[in-house]
């Protein structure tokens, strides 16, 4: 119990808003749900969803000797949008410096308080970067319910959080899950604009914005055209609507405030956006995954009128 406190204690000095703790052990419930969800391909051109299967629902195939998964939420919520409400929309998550950055360092700074004030610990730092079930984690230690939307809300804050997760072979007293407080509410299901989301918490990868404008390298299909309700870089539209997002509260982390001129750029300064604005923009933004082309590709589809759905 001491260890778990001292934990917690200096997760929450270090600027994370949630912490909660699980016993390293196979998703059991996660599989068929996994397996499901590839054999439909919603995971779409994403290939690599498909790859280290085994290691996706047992942490103790990505770190040997695991004993205990610890899970964290960083905020990155901002009340401060785009001034130009024509501009191509971007998604909050990347206003700033990229978050695996800003939160692998972290969680490196809480793997090392842990091996010094602890003990001889062993573990790594994973922050969307690895074939780690995030959200299954986190609502396992009891910090929140994974939405119909898929993504994890918490009852006080919200979902404008990253995940990230210290998997260590230190022994620690597991949290328990917390109820499911979605409800009746459909509010998510019928405000995306691609109809992505699914019943039974379920989202189709490839009809996604954010996959679309982030993880397809080739031309985005005609069909979608008119569909992405002017996002040109991932999409908040499922968030934005969310009751619980009420409850969301400004980030504190100044790394997460964007370039001076972002928020205030027209929609026809995106549509002539040079590659070194683009440079200068997001020099460390996760906006760079997809390149400037990428960007100007999206932008351009934008401007497509809708054919059909």
């Amino acid at each position: 119990m001491d260890a778990a406190y001292l934990i917690k204690q200096e997760a929450y000095r270090l600027g994370f808003s949630y912490i909660g703790i699980s016993k390293a052990a196979f998703l059991e419930d996660e599989a068929p749900r996994l397996d499901d969800w590839l054999q439909r391909h919603y995971n779409g051109q994403m290939s690599y969803m498909a790859n280290h299967f085994d290691k996706r629902l047992d942490p103790r195939l990505l770190v040997e000797g695991a004993k205990s998964v610890v899970s964290l939420l960083y905020n990155y919520y901002t009340p401060h949008t785009q001034t130009d409400p024509s501009a191509p929309k971007i998604s909050r998550y990347a206003y700033g410096v990229d978050y695996h950055f800003v939160v692998k360092n972290k969680l490196k700074e809480l793997l090392h308080f842990i091996q010094t004030n602890i003990g001889e610990v062993s573990g790594r730092c994973f922050v969307d970067s690895a074939p780690v079930m995030e959200r299954a984690w986190a609502k396992k230690s009891g910090i929140g319910w994974i939405g119909k939307n898929s993504l994890l809300i918490t009852p006080k804050s919200g979902s404008f959080f990253f995940l990230a997760e210290l998997i260590i072979d230190l022994d620690l007293p597991p949290d328990s899950p917390i109820k499911d407080y979605c409800g009746t509410c459909t509010r998510c299901i019928d405000a995306c604009p691609t109809n992505a989301i699914l019943p039974n918490k379920t989202v189709d990868g490839s009809r996604c914005i954010s996959y679309f404008t982030i993880e397809l390298k080739e031309a985005i299909p005609n069909n979608m055209a008119g569909m992405f309700d002017n996002w040109m870089f991932g999409c908040d539209t499922c968030q934005t609507v969310c009751p619980w997002n009420r409850f969301a509260t400004p980030h504190n982390e100044p790394q997460f405030n964007p370039h001076p001129n972002l928020l205030n750029m027209t929609a026809k300064e995106w549509t002539e956006i040079t590659e070194d604005v683009f440079q200068t923009l997001f020099k460390q933004s996760a906006v760079k995954r997809t390149k400037f082309a990428g960007l100007k590709r999206n932008i351009t589809f934008l401007e497509k009128k809708k054919s059909f759905f």
